[in-house]
């Protein structure tokens, strides 16, 4: 064998070497997502509703192939709404693999998964977790204990204030409000929030009461109700989500309650059904979506779809931005590796039900355009679409553009070696 042959054998063996090599680099993952909530208890309705959006958006990005060749499944994994048993789930997710974790409603749930995320990646170089938070909103998440492996999908409390207290600003008619809410982080910075946005922007307004219950425990609320009655409030303003606001709204009904009410959540799994006719008019809430915002021919279908399939309204625009922006962030980063995806995530921007959104660089915080939107009786034209099939949906009063709905942070992010 001379030298030229010999080289170009070797040449040719390189060749092949490095192409079963790219191959195998290049070859598509399933990636899995572990969904850790409150699937048993009070609040389990509400998260059935989550774990069905999750699971349709993830059918269609694999079919659409929005990560490329790659594709998602999807592990439930019931955390009961308890910090304990959602870091006992977090163990058995990691155990398994699992560098993506979902989790949606309660604060006190998701400052325990962010330390305890934290400390996981920096005992575990090379297999670090990402948590995608769909609608835990306590400021602190992107402010003080900000994390580079936290990102939020929702806008959280001080966004959502300022939009629903410019709202009841605005109305000279409201004199005494009555604050009532959960006896849990997003519940007591929604208390503090409410109070300090009120006191600049209506001095005048009185508040004439202050309560909070304990999360999830309360069956009747009639008590609570009856403090109000005898309070004189014209106005509750209440960060209540899930049954706790389903509950409250029965209890005000039963009582014969006609005060205005303020909300963050009432388009949620239930409370459309307790509003009824009755609360018709008296109703606002700050939300980043409605089914009768806007929304192109191709988002209409979905929701149409949605109902269809699962029989419930379509509740989690968050979901639809978390495996949208994922998806994105593997396909821009050519990768899984998490550490890349997270900054391929920072600053992205992605177009869905709302519009334009971007995942801000600084804290890991959505910014999104917002709604302030009224309970009324479907009328054909600012009321197309009904809630629950009680006949009544939210039109929309107002819409607060991305930039106007910015809210500075606090957040001095350490961020590890690209």
């Amino acid at each position: 064998m001379n030298f030229n042959y010999r080289k170009l054998v070797l040449c040719t063996a390189s060749l092949a070497a490095a192409s079963v090599f790219g191959a195998a680099a290049a070859q598509a993952e399933t990636i899995k997502i572990a969904y850790i909530d409150a699937v048993t208890g009070p609040f389990a309705p509400l998260i059935k509703n989550s774990t069905n959006t999750l699971q349709m958006y993830i059918e269609r990005a694999n079919k659409e192939k929005w990560a490329g060749d790659n594709t998602f499944e999807l592990m439930v994994l019931d955390g009961k709404g308890s910090p304990q048993e959602s870091l006992q789930q977090l163990k058995i997710a990691s155990d398994q693999g699992v560098r993506y974790i979902v989790h949606q409603v309660g604060s006190g749930v998701a400052l325990a998964l962010v330390d305890a995320i934290n400390k996981f990646n920096e005992r575990n170089p090379g297999k670090e977790i990402v948590y995608f938070n769909g609608a835990s909103i306590a400021p602190a998440l992107t402010n003080s204990k900000c994390s580079f492996w936290h990102f939020r999908f929702d806008g959280n409390t001080e966004m959502k204030m300022d939009g629903i207290t410019n709202a009841l600003a605005k109305d000279k008619n409201i004199k005494n409000v009555y604050i009532i809410g959960q006896n849990y982080a997003h519940g007591q910075e929604f208390t503090k929030a409410a109070k300090e946005m009120l006191a600049t922007k209506r001095p005048d307004i009185k508040i004439v009461g202050d309560d909070l219950h304990p999360i999830g425990q309360v069956k009747d609320f009639s008590p609570y109700i009856a403090k109000i009655k005898a309070s004189g409030a014209d106005t509750v303003l209440t960060g209540n989500w899930g049954q706790d606001l389903v509950l409250l709204v029965k209890a005000a009904k039963d009582a014969g309650l006609k005060t205005n009410f303020y909300t963050f959540y009432a388009y949620f799994d239930g409370t459309p059904t307790a509003l009824g006719a009755d609360a018709a008019d008296r109703v606002k809430m700050v939300t980043n979506w409605t089914n009768n915002a806007e929304s192109d021919a191709a988002n209409t279908e979905l929701i149409k779809t949605y109902k269809a399939r699962y029989g419930m309204d379509f509740e989690f625009l968050s979901n639809e931005s978390i495996i949208g922006m994922l998806s994105k962030a593997i396909k821009q980063a050519k990768s899984t590796d998490t550490i890349k995806v997270a900054y391929a995530m920072e600053g992205m921007k992605f177009n869905g039900l709302s519009g334009e959104i971007e995942m801000r660089k600084a804290d890991h915080q959505i910014q999104e355009p917002m709604y302030i939107v009224t309970w009324t009786k479907v009328n054909g034209t600012t009321v197309k679409n009904d809630s629950e099939g009680t006949g009544y949906g939210w039109r929309t009063d107002l819409k607060i553009p991305l930039a106007d709905a910015v809210q500075p942070t606090t957040c001095q992010m350490t961020r590890p070696a690209q």
